[in-house]
């Protein structure tokens, strides 16, 4: 199966260990079932018995230490973390959350130089601790150039670290808290670790109305050491932006797991309630919309599976994955997002009840897309990659399926991070033509308008400076890379021709929805205008491949999950 189900997880790990995280994690969730987890959630309490199991079992410790650091099994290894971002998202965003931004917190430290704070903190992972990366405060948001966070030297030769960090979870809680700051002297950046139970250092608030805890702390005269800094200077930043581009990946994984067991909940409800002498599912709207909800959910799985495969791959010569993570941030959060209103629309007032899941799913997935940089952020960044992706593309050898257990020891020696323009891609065409099916035919089509929209009537020289016009281009890339690893991964995955002719439908109406977003813009020149209408096209209905699809695929899940104690 493509979709992840507890009731049903028969996945193959390369080792017992993994396994046994994954299997007793998902026993975890269901014994506490779902009465309790609705429970906490509106109580907004912390979920201290999920972190005591994850000591119990030594789950971040195993995940999370590269190796040569913690015990043989342990390494960092994005396979099975994508496989227990996803498991943690299906039963909510604070478990989920608990894990993303530990391995914030520890991404900073893994790519520092500093082995004594390394050897500490996988310590404290066997110990059980949580981590958190102070980054972001309350003046400045995304502006991470303007940190106040300041660290004093001292004539002996240490320092004092003063200033305030804002929206940083774990806050409460964390062993070690990654805080990036300025030394007061020369301004040069500066990573350094702090323990949120110090005497200097305050827990201001949480400053969300959630279950999560997302922590305003201060430091006040907090003591530090050469111990405890993990970096400065260039390299300081370099970690920080590593840091964000290895872990934002997982946002896409934490909307995956929301939305599948929100669509079981939704077809389980539509099935089983009669209207007007009809169950919900006879109608054929309802239909449609659950079997664009699979196609969509599917899709966005389908294309994280292969983008961690890049990412794994990633070394100095090769850092396409720097197009796709974003994307899975991004791209698949968005996916989410419109996943999400589609099922609210089948499962309607059911949603607002304080009983189902729904509830919880409905609540946090708009959270995602909004996380470790703006969906306009991360755009920003992908645009960058648009030249060289449809103009000059590089050989390379194939990508092969990365769920062996090795240990990714370059996402922590990845060096500078500029240089972005430069990366190159392998042509996108050789996915594209691999393929003889008429909706991606639709869509090749369009490809090839786009590009002639580019060739012939680009941006012009205030265009180019336009980021809301950038932006609008940037969807159509982004959408074409989409489609490009969603082919690519039917190598791995059963993905039949039915399945990616419907999966297809709905990207040509989205590509004609981004081209109709360009044709409006206000700045367009009448050539712009012209060529970017052309693109606009329509899929290609078949009742019959609808059918086998709705009822082979999606009416088939009706029954096949539902968590214990749900009404």
């Amino acid at each position: 199966m493509i979709l992840f189900n507890p009731k049903n997880h028969v996945r193959k790990y390369p080792d017992e260990k993994s396994r046994q995280i994954m299997v007793k994690t998902i026993e975890f969730f269901e014994k506490k079932g779902l009465k309790a987890i609705k429970k906490d959630w509106h109580e907004k309490k912390w979920n201290y018995d999920f972190v005591e199991f994850l000591k119990e079992n030594q789950v971040f410790a195993t995940l999370m230490t590269p190796s040569g650091y913690g015990a043989p099994d342990s390494r960092w290894d994005t396979y099975r973390n994508c496989e227990f971002s996803e498991i943690t998202g299906f039963y909510g965003v604070t478990y989920w959350y608990t894990w993303q931004v530990s391995m914030l917190g520890l991404c900073p430290i893994w790519n520092g130089t500093n082995e004594e704070v390394k050897h500490k903190t996988a310590k404290l992972l066997q110990e059980g601790g949580v981590f958190a990366f102070g980054l972001s405060e309350k003046e400045h948001g995304a502006d991470i150039y303007s940190s106040d966070m300041m660290l004093y030297p001292q004539p002996d030769g240490t320092f004092k670290a003063n200033g305030d960090k804002y929206y940083i979870g774990n806050g409460n809680e964390a062993a070690l808290v990654a805080t990036f700051a300025k030394l007061a002297d020369s301004g040069e950046y500066v990573f350094f670790v702090v323990d949120s139970k110090h005497k200097n250092y305050e827990c201001v608030r949480n400053v969300v109305n959630e279950q999560n805890y997302v922590a305003e702390f201060a430091l006040h005269d907090y003591p530090i050491t050469q111990a405890d800094i993990t970096e400065r200077g260039p390299k300081a930043w370099d970690d920080m932006l590593n840091t964000i581009n290895v872990c934002k990946f997982n946002l896409g994984w934490g909307a995956i797991g929301l939305c599948t067991h929100a669509l079981y909940e939704s077809i389980d409800h539509a099935a089983n309630r009669n209207l007007f002498g009809k169950y919900v599912t006879d109608f054929p709207h309802i239909k449609r919309l659950l079997t664009d909800a699979y196609c969509r959910l599917v899709a966005m799985k389908l294309f994280s599976e292969r983008a961690a495969d890049y990412m794994r791959s990633a070394g100095e010569t090769d850092r396409r994955y720097l197009l796709y993570n974003p994307m899975v941030k991004m791209k698949v959060t968005r996916e989410g997002e419109d996943v999400m209103n589609i099922l609210h629309d089948v499962i309607a007032a059911k949603g607002f009840e304080n009983e189902p899941f729904f509830e919880i799913a409905k609540h946090e997935l708009p959270m995602l897309p909004k996380l470790e940089g703006t969906v306009h952020v991360n755009m920003a960044l992908i645009v960058k990659f648009m030249a060289n992706y449809f103009f000059n593309p590089a050989a390379y050898p194939e990508v092969p399926r990365r769920d062996d257990p090795m240990n990714d020891a370059f996402l922590f020696k990845q060096g500078p991070t500029k240089g972005l323009g430069k990366i190159q891609f392998h042509d996108y065409n050789l996915a594209y033509n691999s393929v003889d099916l008429p909706n991606v035919n639709i869509f090749k089509e369009q490809i090839n308008l786009f590009k002639k929209f580019l060739m012939e009537a680009g941006p012009n020289k205030e265009q180019a400076t336009d980021i809301d016009y950038l932006l609008a281009l940037g969807e159509v890339l982004t959408l074409v890379a989409y489609g490009q690893l969603i082919i690519e991964s039917r190598k791995f995955f059963p993905v039949e021709d039915a399945l990616l002719e419907e999966i297809f439908d709905f990207m040509v109406r989205d590509f004609s929805k981004f081209a109709l977003g360009i044709h409006l813009k206000p700045s367009n020149s009448d050539k712009q205008k012209e060529l970017s209408l052309k693109i606009i096209k329509t899929p290609l209905p078949n009742p019959e491949r609808f059918d086998k699809i709705w009822k082979e695929q999606v009416y088939s899940l009706k029954g096949t999950y539902k968590m214990r104690d749900q009404n």
